[in-house]
């Protein structure tokens, strides 16, 4: 399944910043937590993530420090920051009120159709 572009972008701000809250992360754990947690329904780039982290950065939602891999390679590590946490708090918010409207569109559009026919 591909996930409409729009729905992505909407999404991906809480995405992050609720993976950061778990830890500190490089980027490519970042894009592998996201397809894990969609189970690989959503399978982001580096092309998309990196932009979004820069502009977290910008908004004082996450900073970044520069660390080094078992294995001995250079990786900028990001992690939340308060600003951060108060935003994702806010997002959860927002995202809950989408989500129970949506809930409740479709719960009922699922009617059986005997249900529909009594309203004509």
């Amino acid at each position: 399944m591909r996930i409409d572009k729009d729905l992505v972008a909407a999404s991906a701000t809480p995405l992050v910043l609720g993976i950061l809250s778990d830890g500190d992360l490089y980027g490519y754990a970042i894009l592998k937590r996201v397809s894990e947690l969609s189970d690989g329904g959503m399978q982001w780039t580096d092309g998309m993530l990196y932009p979004l982290l820069h502009r977290l950065e910008r908004l004082g939602y996450v900073s970044s420090s520069w660390g080094t891999s078992d294995a001995g390679r250079r990786r900028k590590h990001y992690a939340i920051t308060p600003t951060g946490r108060d935003a994702l708090a806010e997002r959860q918010r927002q995202w809950t009120v989408v989500a129970e409207a949506l809930r409740q569109v479709w719960h009922t559009t699922q009617r059986p159709p005997a249900a529909a026919e009594g309203w004509a």
